[in-house]
């Protein structure tokens, strides 16, 4: 993880994968600090997106009924694989 904001403003993390080559690693971060302005951290910094690109929406009727499903039930070591997928 490295953060690419000035100090003392808001954080702007990236991150490097844990196979990127350790001797480029360096060369890397020097090349995204310099060309930071580049990246898009909020809608704010694109001004010229459309909003129907990023808005999300779910059709839904409204005079149908939410269902919630019941709640799965599944073995403490299944959990712990789904938790790491999840945070890769």
């Amino acid at each position: 993880m490295v953060n690419l904001a000035d100090e003392g403003k808001n954080e702007k993390p990236v991150k490097i994968g844990v196979n990127f080559p350790k001797d480029l690693k360096h060369e890397l971060i020097v090349l995204l600090k310099e060309f930071r302005e580049i990246f898009a951290w909020s809608y704010q910094d694109m001004p010229g997106l459309d909003i129907e690109i990023v808005a999300h929406r779910i059709p839904v009727k409204l005079e149908c009924p939410s269902v919630r499903q019941a709640l799965q039930r599944m073995k403490s070591e299944i959990i712990l694989k789904i938790k790491e997928e999840v945070e890769k």
